[in-house]
């Protein structure tokens, strides 16, 4: 098959949250693939030094002649195991994302979650070999919330108006066979300085020693400005080799004044991370409130989760 721009990626692609970067900013490797396991591949950033993080790998070829259509899912798109750039058609992008939906999607319904346990150190996180996706952002970034939305259940995360009360690594069981995990909000003002450099250690030590870390759902605010801390924790996720995805969040909201729209927001954002990342990492719009997102995320996490475990 062939890439076929029909409306709704050719709209995507007008409205700046899609189109291709300029080629002195790309790299010539090819967006990085997952692997089985152990052996998952992350998007290399530009300008980092080489990671000796035995856990992940990243792949790099030399492709042929490719189509002006191939180049443009290559650099911009993320295409799952599974799927050649070529064989990409529009109605495979998943809506409000750069993600492409392959053949390793599956069942994405939750049926059941149960809290498993709280853990102050990675060592005493889960000790099995259940898949897993860790929850990142900022501490007011709705990350509770949008655990809450994407299982359907109320107060299955400890929601708070006082930002960065989650403090623990917190593992929930859905379905019996994967865990989603909800970790400790970064920049919360109130904290102190002891506190958020503990916090620094322990989260940064779960995500260099986890095998069965499958993905980061890396959330960002869709609402404010791209924020230089979530730039920073981005590189430094790029940068040790740690797969990640951007989920933006609040995209309902609309604020009044002169502030920028949401997707004005996220084609900002996304403008940024081109100038480190060869191709764009996946990312995905979200509302807690509306429900935007939550099907394509969890379809998104199912088909990393189902390659993992192959």
């Amino acid at each position: 098959m062939t890439l076929l721009f029909r409306p709704r990626l050719s709209s995507l692609q007008l409205a700046g949250l899609l189109h291709s970067p300029p080629p002195s900013l790309c790299s010539a490797a090819p967006f990085g693939r997952l692997s089985p396991k152990s052996q998952i591949l992350k998007p290399p950033i530009l300008h980092s030094s080489s990671s000796n993080h035995a856990l992940f790998a990243t792949r790099t070829s030399n492709p042929g002649p490719t189509s002006d259509s191939a180049r443009f899912v290559r650099k911009v798109l993320f295409v799952p195991p599974g799927l050649e750039p070529e064989e990409v058609t529009d109605d495979m992008v998943l809506p409000g994302s750069n993600i492409v939906i392959g053949p390793y999607a599956g069942d994405a319904k939750i049926k059941e979650v149960q809290f498993v346990k709280s853990s102050n150190r990675p060592k005493d996180c889960p000790r099995d070999d259940r898949p897993e996706f860790a929850m990142l952002g900022r501490s007011n970034v709705g990350k509770s919330s949008l655990i809450n939305a994407l299982v359907r259940k109320k107060e299955v995360a400890l929601t708070s108006k006082k930002p960065g009360k989650t403090q623990l690594i917190n593992h929930f069981l859905v379905n019996g066979s994967w865990y989603l995990v909800d970790l400790p909000g970064y920049g919360f003002a109130n904290a102190s300085e002891a506190v958020r450099m503990d916090w620094s250690s322990f989260t940064k030590g779960y995500f260099l020693n986890r095998e069965t870390l499958v993905s980061v759902l890396l959330l960002v605010d869709a609402s404010v400005p791209p924020q230089k801390i979530d730039l920073d924790c981005a590189n430094w996720l790029g940068r040790n080799n740690i797969p990640m995805t951007f989920v933006f969040t609040k995209c309902d909201k609309m604020k009044g004044g002169k502030t920028k729209r949401p997707d004005e927001n996220i084609r900002d954002l996304l403008e940024l991370i081109r100038e480190n990342f060869p191709q764009h990492p996946p990312w995905i719009m979200s509302s807690s409130v509306t429900g935007l997102g939550r099907d394509e995320l969890l379809l998104h996490m199912s088909q990393l989760r189902n390659y993992w475990d192959s």
